[in-house]
């Protein structure tokens, strides 16, 4: 488990807790876009919950804002792989487009103009860019765009064009990564130094490290009613040592960890966890 002091931007803890802030979130998408005008009108909004109807698919957006001119922004800070994430984008179009319009109103061109905005740590399409930006346009005559104000942006933190984009931008791909990167530009860059301080800001905030320390806690209960099951379920299929020997290993893992960060003593550990007090005398054994 990392420190809060040891997340970067990538993690998504840190970088909702960062970008909550307004300031810092508008200064984020000017360094990306490359547009100092850019202003936000509404609050950033962390985790933000679209749905349609009950019965249909959930999201949880990172961070969604919505500048003076009416276009929405929806930032997503994506650490793992996956085969999915175009189509993941595709949908988290659909949804927010399915909120933009008032019941009744029957002009579409008052749809407001979107922009998706997925930053990794890999190279989704392979060609060494920054940033790969998606417009509709006509496959016939390339030249006509659809102009329906709907816009992706896939950035690449491991980018190689450094003649195409900012340095700043190249010193804010630097800093998601590694928390470094100021040392590359040459000027001043007050967008930077506000994401920057903010990051520092919340790093040192005792409230955000408890939060932090509770998050852990929570998943950690979480990883361990899933393992719980899982040995259920290995057990009824007749794999029980070997599935309760992995259990009993993480369980010891998340059972320090909460010794070290929570300065819980081993009984309340195992308490928070969910551990059976009949068991308490084999996990101390095991410590």
């Amino acid at each position: 488990m990392k420190t809060l002091q040891e997340l970067t931007l990538l993690d998504k803890f840190l970088f909702d807790e960062v970008v909550e802030d307004k300031k810092t979130y508008e200064a984020l998408l000017r360094i990306i876009l490359g547009d100092d005008e850019l202003k936000l009108l509404t609050e950033a909004q962390t985790e933000k919950e679209l749905r349609t109807a009950t019965w249909l698919r959930t999201i949880r957006v990172d961070v969604y804002a919505m500048d003076d001119k009416s276009t929405i922004y929806n930032t997503e800070m994506q650490k793992e792989k996956r085969n999915d994430l175009v189509k993941r984008t595709r949908y988290y179009q659909a949804l927010i487009d399915s909120t933009l319009l008032e019941p009744g109103e029957i002009n579409f061109n008052n749809i407001k103009n979107t922009t998706i905005i997925m930053i990794m740590p890999f190279d989704l399409f392979g060609f060494g860019k920054y940033v790969y930006t998606f417009e509709e346009v006509c496959k016939e005559y390339p030249e006509l765009s659809l102009n329906d104000g709907a816009k992706r942006i896939f950035i690449n933190t491991h980018g190689k064009n450094t003649e195409d984009v900012s340095p700043e931008f190249v010193a804010l791909m630097k800093f998601i990564e590694y928390n470094e990167g100021e040392e590359i530009i040459n000027q001043s860059s007050p967008n930077l130094d506000r994401i920057m301080n903010r990051v520092s800001q919340v790093k040192a905030n005792e409230e955000v490290g408890v939060k932090y320390m509770q998050r852990w806690e929570e998943e950690a209960i979480i990883r361990h009613e899933e393992r719980e099951a899982g040995r259920e379920e290995g057990r009824e299929e007749g794999r029980e040592e070997g599935h309760a020997e992995g259990y009993e290993k993480r369980a010891i893992c998340d059972i320090k960890n909460l010794m070290k960060n929570m300065k819980l003593t081993a009984e309340q550990a195992m308490e928070a966890l969910g551990i059976d007090k009949s068991e308490f005398s084999k996990y101390m054994t095991m410590l």
